[in-house]
């Protein structure tokens, strides 16, 4: 069974738990979110599967996950990406934030969530087990479409993606540069 890390709002660990009793229970535990940009200033975002133990269907970031115990969340991150969408690039660790959701299926998502970027214009060769589609898209469509169709999309994802882009936008990051105007 997998284990998550229990984390307070400072990011102090408090113990681990099995990860669907942290989702029934609501706990406060640790996760990554990882947002890959090609040289275009496209994103690249996955469906996940049909078979996900929440939001199936749903689009979200490149990957997600939640670190292993003794985990740190680079390496998390690291693998995740291998894992879900088939390739490795550089990330950076942009910020971390909490955040708590609750889904129609009882379960709740409440997680000291840290976001990574990273950079790629390769192959993408997704997990059909994590993955049922993918695609890039511009910052300026996507925003669009989560206004348009929120249901579409992860809550966490609308919550980093927003967080995210005013980070990149207030750092005039590098990254930043290469986004159409939002």
């Amino acid at each position: 069974m997998e284990q998550v890390v229990l984390v307070d709002s400072d990011n102090n660990e408090l113990g681990t738990m099995e990860k669907i009793k942290a989702h029934k229970k609501g706990v406060l535990h640790r996760a990554i979110s990882v947002f890959v940009f090609n040289s275009k200033g496209e994103l690249l975002i996955q469906q996940r599967a049909k078979h996900k133990y929440h939001c199936p269907k749903i689009w979200a970031n490149t990957c997600c996950t939640h670190p292993l115990p003794n985990e740190s969340f680079i390496d998390s991150a690291k693998r995740r990406l291998k894992e879900e969408v088939g390739f490795e690039t550089e990330l950076k660790q942009e910020f971390c934030f909490v955040y708590k959701s609750k889904f129609d299926n009882g379960l709740t998502e409440h997680e000291y969530d840290c976001v990574f970027t990273g950079m790629y214009d390769g192959k993408v060769k997704p997990n059909p087990d994590e993955v049922m589609d993918y695609k890039w898209i511009s910052l300026k469509e996507l925003k669009q479409d989560t206004k348009n169709y929120p249901d579409k999309y992860a809550s966490w994802f609308e919550i980093a993606l927003e967080k995210l882009t005013a980070k990149l936008r207030r750092d005039e990051d590098i990254l930043f540069s290469k986004f159409e105007k939002i």
